[in-house]
């Protein structure tokens, strides 16, 4: 399992993905899952990856690599995708020829075709784009009504862009708060776990204004994660307490009580 997350606000991009992946419980190990494409001034692109580690590999490696379009003899790929739109069309073919390739074999030895990808970045001329990519090829775009998509675990850390998440947040404000997203996830499913990486593209740049990996340990997202706990337990005891405690039953249950005993 996984959890990669991407945050379009009005100033840029955020995309943040975990790196652990495991085949059981004794076998966990540390991959990276979000890849960054960039030629800076003109295009900055950036891909995050759920699902099977050897499928998810190929579709990025096809897409990067490109493969020779019959009609036009052009090889296509990431980087001559001539908008952000024919990208996310450019992964879903990688999609559907992995499938083609391998799903086969994997559906007779009773392994499941389980990819998922978000798209995300600006090529210049157009405005930023963010791309949920599924399984069969098709894709959703991010709009400023929920400007956010996830993929992988992504129930846990999902209220807390629900309730943080607008369009017009601060970019490093939505970093914050994907941040915490993630946390929250850790903290609920053991499957999704550090390092994390952070690609931070604003608007109009055309390059990656920033590209971390937080180890464990760091002492910002260690502070992050206490100070948000810490928040929780606060607000939790600055409610008042529930108006409901009585110790009167309602009136049908006393008399359906009663109406038990005497049969």
């Amino acid at each position: 399992m996984t959890y990669c997350c991407g945050i379009l606000v009005r100033d840029g991009l955020v995309m943040i993905a975990d790196t652990r992946t495991n085949a059981g419980l004794d076998n966990i190990s540390v991959f990276r899952k979000l890849q960054v494409y960039s030629n800076p001034g003109e295009r900055i692109m950036a891909i995050a990856a759920s699902g099977n580690l050897s499928l998810t590999q190929s579709v990025v490696s096809t897409v990067t690599e490109g493969w020779e379009n019959p009609e036009s003899g052009e090889r296509e790929t990431l980087m001559n995708a001539p908008t952000m739109f024919q990208a996310a069309q450019r992964v879903g073919r990688a999609i559907r020829h992995v499938n083609a390739q391998d799903g086969g074999a994997l559906a007779a030895t009773g392994v499941q075709f389980d990819v998922s990808f978000l798209l995300g970045g600006q090529i210049a001329g157009e405005r930023p784009h963010l791309y949920m990519i599924y399984a069969a090829g098709n894709f959703i775009e991010c709009t400023t009504d929920t400007p956010y998509l996830q993929i992988g675990e992504h129930k846990y850390g999902k209220p807390v862009l629900d309730r943080a998440i607008t369009f017009d947040i601060d970019l490093y404000d939505a970093l914050k708060v994907g941040l915490v997203s993630v946390d929250s996830t850790m903290r609920s499913n053991l499957s999704v776990g550090m390092p994390i990486d952070v690609v931070v593209i604003r608007r109009d740049a055309c390059a990656a204004e920033l590209v971390h990996r937080i180890e464990p340990g760091e002492p910002y997202f260690a502070d992050l994660r206490e100070r948000w706990s810490a928040a929780l337990r606060a607000a939790h005891a600055n409610i008042p307490p529930v108006p409901y405690k009585s110790n009167a039953r309602p009136a049908a249950w006393v008399e359906a009580r009663e109406g038990a005993k005497t049969a």
